[in-house]
């Protein structure tokens, strides 16, 4: 005999009948899973330290490109707007175009060190700490 829903049938079988457990079309209650032990640390993927990452490593890029393209630009920008400026001598057959166009190397370089340097001083310790962090979960999920 199966449950009809309608008005017109208002008797509802018991949910803990043990006569309407023993139908093979009536599904199975899932086990219940077994009790794991609270997690101290969220997931990895939860963690607010990716975050942080990403943006110290933005900034990271986004001082290192200002530094490097910041002193291109300004020489460009003198190159057009200020030929007279460019034109004039430093030294004795020395012009300023010049001397400002073989700073841009030292300028390449000076943006390289700064990229390092931030790369050690900021990035380096957050995917230090999330490397070793990651590797604390798999060894608990590893344990388990």
């Amino acid at each position: 005999m199966s449950f009809d829903p309608s008005p017109s049938y208002p008797y509802r079988p018991p949910e803990s009948s043990p006569s309407y457990d023993t139908y093979p079309w009536q599904p199975q209650q899932p086990p219940e899973p077994p009790e794991r032990r609270p997690q101290r640390h969220t997931a990895l993927g939860h963690h607010s330290d990716l975050r942080v990452l990403r943006s110290a490593y933005r900034w990271q890029r986004r001082v290192a490109t200002l530094t490097a393209l910041g002193y291109f630009t300004l020489f460009l920008i003198l190159s057009a707007f200020a030929p007279s400026f460019m034109t004039s001598t430093v030294t004795d057959g020395l012009p300023t175009g010049l001397l400002l166009a073989l700073i841009q190397v030292p300028v390449t370089w000076l943006a390289i060190a700064l990229y390092e340097q931030t790369a050690r001083r900021r990035v380096d310790p957050i995917a230090d700490r999330i490397r070793k962090q990651a590797a604390l979960d798999a060894k608990r999920e590893g344990a388990r």
